[in-house]
């Protein structure tokens, strides 16, 4: 994330290599879908489009088949 904020890098640049990182490290498969049950993941940015949970959440519902369902507070 430092290199979006920090040195304006592309966000879609950081997008991919956001999912290429959790693919890499499969992520669906150290958290459990139970862990998120009745969970929140919270986020500073003022819209969920720049948000990197928004990608993890993405992330996982692909893995997982929609399982998750996301909601934004603004």
């Amino acid at each position: 994330l430092d290199s979006y904020r920090k040195h304006g890098d592309d966000w879609n640049a950081y997008e991919d290599k956001f999912f290429d990182l959790m693919e890499k490290r499969s992520v669906e498969k150290s958290v459990q879908p139970e862990i998120l049950d009745g969970g929140c993941l919270l986020c500073s940015e003022h819209r969920p489009n720049h948000c990197h949970r928004r990608l993890v959440a993405e992330y996982l519902n692909d893995k997982w088949g929609g399982n998750i369902s996301v909601m934004h507070l603004y």
